[in-house]
């Protein structure tokens, strides 16, 4: 027992943790840290920056860039961390299910990816005819969007009660 107490003093004596230039001789253990374009953009108290968007769910669009130029269709989710939407039947994207139970197979998916907010631009389906989209405040005080080509108001409040609706009767549906 003696001579286990005499070896830690003598091992305490030498100093260990520092080398002769003053560096330390242990290594610094860092934090697995996220590639640069891996990271989110954060505010000071760590919460993602979420992006204005020009678009919301409910409302028609057409791609102007991509592999799905062209197309027409309705948004039904939103990303705002990284400024995406997903638009129905657009983008689409081939996904391979594995069998989750003995005996049942697998099986091949199609899911709706996300596209960026810059490559959709709002679309009036009376006109047919893509714009962009403009804010203006009516006589009753309401803050409204609407299409800068044809003057055609976007929000209005029969409109979202029917995307509420709509989505409501998705959400007990699955």
């Amino acid at each position: 027992m003696a001579a286990m107490a005499a070896l830690q003093l003598s091992m305490s004596s030498l100093s260990l943790s520092k080398s002769f230039l003053g560096q330390s001789l242990s290594p610094t253990l860092y934090p697995c840290q996220l590639k640069r374009w891996e990271r989110k953009d954060c505010k000071p108290n760590s919460l993602p920056v979420l992006h204005k968007m020009h678009v919301k769910v409910g409302d028609t669009v057409k791609v102007i860039s991509g592999r799905d130029k062209g197309k027409i269709g309705e948004i039904t989710r939103i990303f705002k961390h990284n400024s995406t939407v997903v638009i129905k039947d657009i983008n689409l994207k081939t996904k391979h299910m594995k069998s989750r139970e003995e005996g049942q197979p697998g099986q091949i998916v199609k899911i709706e990816a996300p596209v960026h907010s810059s490559n959709v631009m709002l679309y009036s389906k009376e006109k047919q005819v893509a714009s962009r989209v403009g804010h203006k405040i009516l006589e009753d005080g309401t803050r409204v969007r609407y299409l800068l080509k044809t003057g055609e108001v976007i929000d209005s409040s029969e409109q979202w009660k029917r995307v509420v609706k709509d989505r409501t009767k998705n959400e007990s549906s699955s």
